[in-house]
């Protein structure tokens, strides 16, 4: 997805909240006028459906400078529509147009398509909940949680190209930490741009962690580390390992899992003619 669908989707969210009765259209001009500086076309208009809602705001609207120039908007947005197909539509009698609309209404659009949009849209949803947490805001600059979620699930999708089972456990592990009531720094540092959305859509659970969690890791590690070293003795004996000291191979090894599960086992190893050890 371009960074110009992204601005038009985000830009879409805040004019639906327009189009209801009694809402404040206050920046509706504003917003329009942004989207007629952007380079929108035809495949942004069709992924977005920004026409419907600039037109719902049109018909909802009251003021008719705003009026005024949502109309202009979907005018210039008309150019996107083939020539040649506006004129073969012209030339068909009404009665066939009629026709092509209904078959055109009723033919399903494309599975996958929706399904993998309505997939988007609710992590997006998903992920401005957990942004947004409890309503409490840190103190300082803060980004609109809204599009903070808009853009880390864009960089997630960008990762994958495809919403499979990697992106939603992408997700998901977004979704936990920054719901973390344990780890309130994860939110608060990406709701004031300390750790942009790019970097939040790949950093490791061990990243995300609470500075407490990771100091008990790291306890975790070095015990298991200094444990290790003093059973290594008792490992298990072998003459393929060669002692980059003494040049011996009558040596003893022992492995123990020190970094993340998807990594493989650290190994210790003592050499039992000069007692030099080390690990790889």
């Amino acid at each position: 997805m371009s960074s110009c669908e992204d601005e038009v989707l985000i830009i879409k969210k805040k004019l639906e909240k327009m189009t209801s009765e009694g809402a404040d259209q206050g920046q509706a001009k504003d917003l329009i006028t942004a989207l007629g500086r952007l380079d929108i076309n035809l495949q942004i208009l069709t992924n977005t459906r920004i026409g419907m809602t600039v037109n719902a705001l049109r018909k909802a609207s009251k003021d008719d400078e705003l009026i005024g120039l949502s109309k202009s908007l979907i005018k210039s947005w008309k150019k996107f529509v083939p020539e040649e197909g506006d004129k073969k539509e012209q030339e068909k009698p009404k009665e066939e147009v009629k026709k092509d609309k209904s078959r055109v209404e009723a033919r399903p659009a494309s599975k996958s398509n929706i399904s993998g949009d309505q997939v988007r849209m609710q992590c997006r949803n998903l992920l401005a909940t957990a942004v947004k947490g409890d309503g409490t805001m840190p103190e300082g600059e803060c980004g609109d949680p809204d599009e903070l979620a808009t853009a880390l699930e864009t960089a997630i999708f960008s990762q994958y190209n495809q919403t499979n089972q990697k992106y939603k456990n992408q997700i998901r592990s977004r979704i936990f930490n920054l719901k973390d009531k344990k780890n309130p720094q994860l939110r608060e540092s990406f709701l004031l741009g300390s750790i942009p959305p790019t970097k939040l859509a790949s950093m490791t659970p061990e990243e995300m962690a609470s500075d407490e969690i990771k100091k008990q890791r790291e306890a975790f590690t070095k015990e298991a580390i200094d444990d290790a070293r003093l059973a290594v003795q008792e490992g298990t004996k072998t003459d393929m390992l060669k002692c980059g000291k003494c040049k011996g191979k009558s040596c003893a090894y022992h492995q123990i899992q020190t970094r993340s599960a998807d990594e493989p086992m650290t190994t210790f190893v003592l050499c039992n003619d000069c007692g030099h050890r080390w690990k790889f």
